[in-house]
């Protein structure tokens, strides 16, 4: 019997992406040889998969934009190719816009099946002419590939839109695994340091400055802790929000952390005790409109048992506000901010027993074995 392969593509570094590592460890659980064939990513290269047996990652190194880069992106698809031809995958797994023109080529000449999840919805117009190759082959894939992923409605209604795709398109949230939810927390202690915490991509229209200022109007045992990294177009907001807690005499409360490996990630989110996801309020764009269910850092502050503090917005409060999980404020407005803050210093067992709330949801429904079950069901069938 031919052992059971399957070939992850993405033209970035795979580990920024924790579906995928969820994904390829319950596949691996199941008996399947794991590929990656990835990249480097700036800021993000220090991220990496947990060791398993049945999980090889490979990666050719990250590449500045220029003409090198096409050189770059030429080498990384025969790099792609040759593994298909030498490795006989039953299975492409292509997660990244910028593989589709490889992975739709490989339907037409491989003797394999290819799954397409997009993470992160593309824009819909291109700006080169690079990405409208990749906004065509995008199309072409989403009904040349057994069927997709994307890991919220909305993205999907606009997925179906523009591609036209006759194929079925899943709904997989971005779920935690169940061995990464923490046992239950202890009860808070009186005057105890109370973290708040963002992880994740270190971007004004994620994290804005108004976080920051509201250390200022709130008592010492309130800090602030941020671990992640600075994207391409945001290099040097590190640096402008310690130079604004230096300003305004909150350094001292305020903890900035490099990107790490997940693993590790999870231990600082039990160190914490209450989670911030904010997204923007007026936006236009569809991935930060559409991110109920996508948002990955929502689930893990869920699993470690931390409430959260979410954005104003009708599906946000619908999911996790009305649900009991969090609280909900406008992340511009600082003394909105502070508000929800002070009301979980107010309410301490109210705190512990809404993160609560939300750990048990992920134990019983938000986590990704259930999830991603009906794709492994599939997989394993085939």
């Amino acid at each position: 019997m031919p052992k059971k392969r399957i070939l992850y593509i993405q033209y970035t570094n795979p580990a920024g992406y924790p579906p995928l590592e969820h994904s390829s460890r319950i596949l691996a659980n199941d008996g399947w040889e794991v590929l990656f064939l990835g990249t480097g990513a700036k800021g993000a290269n220090s991220l990496q998969f947990p060791e398993h047996p049945q999980i090889t990652v490979l990666q050719i190194p990250f590449c500045e934009a220029g003409w090198r880069q096409k050189l770059h992106y030429l080498r990384y698809c025969v790099w792609v190719l040759m593994w298909v031809v030498r490795w006989q995958p039953q299975w492409i797994y292509a997660s990244d816009i910028l593989v589709c023109p490889i992975a739709y080529f490989l339907t037409l000449v491989a003797n394999t099946q290819v799954i397409y999840h997009e993470h992160d919805s593309p824009n819909s117009v291109a700006n080169n002419i690079f990405m409208a190759w990749c906004l065509k082959t995008r199309k072409l894939l989403g009904d040349r590939a057994k069927f997709c992923i994307l890991p919220n409605q909305g993205r999907i209604d606009k997925f179906i839109s523009e591609t036209k795709t006759s194929k079925q398109v899943f709904c997989v949230w971005n779920c935690p695994r169940l061995d990464e939810v923490s046992p239950q927390r202890g009860d808070y202690k009186d005057n105890e340091s109370i973290w708040l915490l963002y992880h994740g991509s270190i971007v004004p229209a994620r994290l804005p400055l108004s976080v920051i200022k509201t250390l200022k109007h709130l008592p010492d045992i309130i800090k602030l802790r941020i671990i992640g990294y600075e994207t391409v177009g945001t290099t040097g907001y590190i640096n402008q929000i310690k130079a604004l807690g230096t300003q305004i005499g909150v350094d001292e409360r305020l903890e900035v952390i490099d990107a790490m490996p997940r693993s590790e990630l999870l231990k600082w989110v039990m160190k914490s005790d209450i989670g911030l996801a904010l997204m923007p309020v007026g936006s236009d764009d569809t991935n930060l409109v559409a991110m109920t269910g996508a948002s990955n850092k929502v689930f893990d502050y869920l699993a470690s048992g931390l409430p959260l503090i979410v954005s104003n917005l009708l599906d946000w409060d619908k999911m996790y506000v009305e649900t009991g999980y969090g609280l909900a404020c406008d992340p511009e407005d600082v003394n909105s901010i502070v508000n929800a803050v002070q009301w979980f210093i107010n309410h301490p067992e109210e705190m512990r027993a809404m993160g609560e709330r939300g750990r048990q949801k992920i134990l019983a429904d938000w986590n990704y074995e259930k999830q991603f079950q009906p794709i492994a069901e599939i997989l394993n069938q085939s």
